[in-house]
């Protein structure tokens, strides 16, 4: 017997991960990822910046200026589809493996106050504040503010990309709102890790209010399974605080009423409660529970599942309606905004027209005016130009010749164009013709780039020709 009970204690604990570990390395690869991100570029542009100051949003390597803000509502779309799907898989998993509060207090906590200064003994004992030690909590804090001042600067990173920020705060008195955003969000990192802690989670966080809307059955959560360990509360929600109480009430418990579960919890939980608001699905108790199981070679009582799945001793389900749902109107999201993304246009124009509708000259000619507002969006100097592409007989009589426009600049070009053929006979009305135009750049051998191109539709109007004939020489 006893050596059967150490073959199944050596095959529970064989090979076995904590999910502590398993979220280090979660941890590891998101902080290099967002700390890497704002580096990377491609043509100048980055993966993800919404710059005000050059007021941009940089997309997959794509620049977007204010006037392409069409892409935003997509991308908020896809934000909230995605919460919404990953809660309803996993349940609060954001919480427990990504959020950056969850981060950056296992980091002040378990690195700075256990691991570095030793302030906390154990770091299997997260119920117990250190009393006292008031020096080393002092180096705490300061060591969390210097991290606090890297995570603020890296969040700026996304509004105001590295190459330009390093710049910037060499000249501090120059951009005091960026100075300040960091100065603040450092201050405030610093309140919430050492100040606030997990009462965040509890009570500020909005996402455990909403989540319980977005579970069923089948959603993956951290669960303590009654039908193995036992009723630890009775019907009245008071404990039982003793193995020899739990087994007067359940001869078939295997809980051993050791409370390591409750020591690690975070969020100050007992998990054998049931599913509460307060759990992040840190899976710390789970680990825990493992530990203590898989000395009597028994599987854990804590697991990552769901309730019907603990109810009928099976897998969780993770293909179902709702998922499906979700995952269709994801996929209808991703594939509007990869199609609106392609809708991008490499220069910007706008076309108004004046206020007078209309100039007849002496010899026939009549003038139309209009404001072009052209942006260059590229990360170069180009010469633009443009022309009427389906009317031949209304000529461009302002500018005569392209012109240049440095990388980022607009310009505001006052156009005329003008006809000396008479387009319409009416003399009851003005009437206003369709017409196109197209707006290129030039390429280096003067030829009409295939690429940076967009085409507007505008009126021109020809006047009622009763007052056209009164003004001018031509019949």
């Amino acid at each position: 017997m006893a050596e059967t009970s150490a073959k199944k204690k050596k095959g529970y604990l064989k090979d076995w991960m904590p999910y502590r570990y398993k979220r280090y390395i979660t941890f590891g690869i998101i902080t290099v990822l967002v700390f890497a991100m704002p580096w990377i570029k491609i043509n100048n542009a980055h993966i993800f910046l919404l710059s005000f100051d050059k007021m941009q949003l940089h997309l997959f390597f794509t620049p977007f200026d204010m006037q392409e803000m069409y892409l935003m509502p997509f991308l908020l779309i896809i934000g909230f589809l995605g919460v919404f799907f990953m809660t309803t898989l996993g349940g609060r998993v954001w919480c427990g493996w990504a959020c950056p509060q969850t981060i950056f207090r296992v980091i002040y906590r378990d690195l700075i106050e256990t691991k570095l200064l030793h302030i906390r003994k154990r770091i299997t004992n997260k119920q117990e504040e250190p009393e006292g030690q008031t020096g080393k909590k002092m180096v705490a804090v300061l060591i969390w503010t210097v991290l606090s001042l890297i995570a603020a600067s890296n969040f700026s990173w996304y509004f105001v990309p590295p190459e330009d920020f390093f710049k910037y705060i060499q000249n501090p008195g120059e951009h005091t709102v960026l100075i300040t955003m960091i100065f603040m969000l450092t201050a405030f990192l610093v309140w919430l890790v050492a100040r606030s802690k997990e009462d965040f989670c509890i009570y500020v966080c909005p996402y455990a209010r909403v989540q319980s809307v977005m579970y069923d059955e089948e959603t993956i959560q951290t669960i303590y399974n009654t039908h193995r360990g036992g009723q630890i509360y009775d019907h009245d929600k008071k404990l039982v605080n003793s193995r020899k109480e739990l087994l007067a009430v359940n001869p078939d418990a295997e809980c051993t009423a050791c409370e390591s579960c409750v020591k690690v919890c975070p969020t100050h939980i007992d998990i054998r409660k049931g599913t509460q608001l307060e759990c992040i699905n840190c899976l710390e108790c789970a680990d825990a529970c493992t530990k203590v199981m898989g000395a009597l070679g028994k599987p854990s009582l804590i697991t990552w599942t769901s309730l019907s799945a603990v109810k009928e001793d099976r897998k969780p389900k993770f293909i179902r309606v709702r998922t499906i749902g979700y995952a269709i109107a994801l996929t209808i999201a991703l594939i509007g905004l990869m199609l609106m993304s392609t809708k991008k246009e490499y220069m910007l124009l706008n076309i108004n027209r004046t206020t007078e509708l209309y100039k007849i000259k002496p010899d026939g000619r009549v003038e139309n005016a209009y404001t072009f507002l052209f942006q260059n969006t590229q990360p170069k100097s180009h010469k633009y130009y443009f022309e009427v592409v389906d009317h031949p007989e209304i000529k461009i009589l302002r500018p005569k010749k392209p012109f240049n426009l440095k990388h980022g600049k607009k310009v505001k070009k006052i156009i005329i164009l003008s006809t000396d053929k008479i387009l319409v006979k009416d003399s009851t009305k003005d009437t206003p013709i369709k017409i196109k135009i197209h707006a290129f750049a030039l390429e280096d051998n003067n030829k009409k780039s295939e690429k940076i191109s967009v085409y507007r539709d505008t009126i021109f109007v020809f006047p009622r020709y009763d007052i056209y004939k009164e003004k001018t020489s031509k019949k």
